[in-house]
């Protein structure tokens, strides 16, 4: 078993160094092959229903199909072949027997890890969290390298770097570097990125920036400051240029949702060169929290609605990380991944911030299975409504409850409210939301796999949303 096993590596290994080039300019046919040589490849049943899935969105033309060409055409080709390597393979198939032994024995496996190494950025965004920090607050690369070292070893290679601003700080490229077999995807302002760092991402080829941007120029410009924008539209050329894979990530609130889910600005982010994009709700947390920003019920259906048109349509990998909860049986957090700040606090959720556990003084392993973790985790799942998975935004009982159980800490200024003055206010909203979406997730989870499958969007649920948009 263990030499058929090495085998298969062996040849996906290979098969990721070299079929992606030879298929850049190869037909659809060839893109539909790969996926049944990954399929065989696969050591998960899992991971086999995925290739399935994906061969059938090739086969009916579905805009993944597009997508595929553009990864395989517009990638550098260390990039590219980086991209299946190490995320594809090392995160999503190898790695997978390792979670899976953990799971077994009761302990938490996530699949990637949320690391914030500094919280010092070159902007002031209204709503951020990032306002005032220094330089000594940033977390040493001793502590950084030792923590992807151990969640290595609990069978994750895919890790989000945050903040702040990433780029604020040139040195982490020699954690990039280092952890070769590892992909990063970097949340950034992109205000930093020049042909220099564009190069350097390209030379490193396992760094995948999300560029944060707020619609256009007005909307940017209002939250992040008179000129972002024009410099984010640079950074999108030179990334470019350079063959690097990036995407966008939008805040979503109130005053800017129709635009960034609108035709006009995803179609302006694919001739740019974006391969995919994050959307994440407005909630609460940083300087001045404003819960007025918060997107009603009815806004935030309507998006979830659209997010279903984009992915249906055009050719880029949107995802939502709130309305998406259903699609991986609720919310991922303290479960899929945490998150550890700048000064080693380890924390369920980027935007829960509570802790009971410091990276400084304690292994990995161990903090993923603190009482705090588990005290959310054996709350799980919040309710049986997955339209609604937040255990903060729509489940607000859940972080207060787990919270006082395991005698978990704020980690940053003000991150308390979440629990105090602004509880009613959560209470209200999650009321409201239930009463909206479970009538409708009564109606869809019928049309959803059976329990131990994947789930999946059908066509059908594609097509009405299609029908709506």
């Amino acid at each position: 078993m263990r030499i058929r096993q090495s085998a298969k590596r062996y040849t996906a290994v290979q098969a990721a160094r070299v079929l992606p080039g030879l298929l850049a300019r190869s037909s659809d046919a060839n893109l539909i092959r790969l996926t049944r040589v990954m399929e065989v490849v696969a050591t998960e049943e899992e991971h086999k229903v995925q290739m399935r899935q994906l061969r059938a969105l090739f086969e009916q033309k579905h805009p993944a199909l597009e997508l595929g060409r553009r990864i395989l055409r517009q990638l550098d080709p260390n990039c590219r072949s980086k991209l299946v390597e190490n995320l594809g393979l090392n995160a999503a198939y190898f790695s997978a027997a390792r979670r899976n032994e953990l799971l077994a024995q009761g302990l938490t496996a996530p699949f990637l890890l949320v690391i914030s190494p500094t919280e010092r950025c070159n902007l002031r965004c209204r709503g951020c969290w990032a306002a005032k920090y220094s330089k000594d607050s940033d977390m040493s690369l001793e502590v950084l390298d030792r923590v992807i070292t151990e969640a290595k070893e609990m069978g994750m290679y895919f890790f989000t770097i945050t903040g702040g601003e990433p780029f604020i700080r040139d040195d982490l490229f020699e954690i990039y570097r280092k952890h070769d077999d590892a992909y990063f995807q970097i949340y950034t302002n992109g205000t930093l990125i020049d042909e220099t760092v564009a190069r350097k991402l390209a030379e490193v080829g396992n760094v995948a920036p999300a560029i944060s941007i707020e619609g256009f120029e007005e909307q940017t410009d209002d939250r992040r400051g008179r000129g972002t924008f024009t410099r984010i539209m640079a950074a999108m050329d030179a990334l470019r240029r350079e063959r690097v894979p990036f995407g966008f990530s939008s805040m979503v609130a109130r005053s800017n949702v129709e635009v960034v889910t609108s035709d006009e600005f995803i179609e302006m982010l694919i001739e740019k060169g974006c391969l995919f994009g994050w959307s994440f709700l407005y909630v609460p947390i940083g300087a001045k929290p404003d819960p007025s920003q918060m997107l009603t019920p009815e806004q935030r259906e309507r998006h979830r609605e659209r997010v279903f048109h984009i992915r249906a349509t055009k050719p880029i990998f949107v995802a939502d990380f709130w309305n998406d909860g259903w699609l991986v049986n609720g919310c991922i957090a303290a479960r899929l991944y945490a998150h550890i700040n700048c000064n080693g606090d380890v924390e369920p959720c980027a935007f829960v911030h509570f802790a009971t556990d410091n990276i400084k003084e304690t292994r990995l392993k161990e903090a993923l299975n603190s009482p705090f973790f588990r005290a959310i985790q054996c709350r799980f799942p919040w309710s049986e409504n997955q339209f609604k998975p937040c255990m903060f935004l729509d489940n607000p009982w859940v972080l207060r409850d787990a919270v006082a159980e395991a005698g978990a800490r704020p980690t940053h200024e003000g991150a308390e409210s979440l629990i105090t003055e602004l509880a009613p206010a959560l209470d209200d909203y999650a009321e409201e939301l239930e009463r909206l979406t479970c009538p409708m997730w009564e109606q869809w989870r019928g049309r959803l796999r059976p329990p131990g499958e994947l789930p999946a969007e059908r066509e059908t649920l594609v097509g009405e949303t299609k029908g709506r948009a």
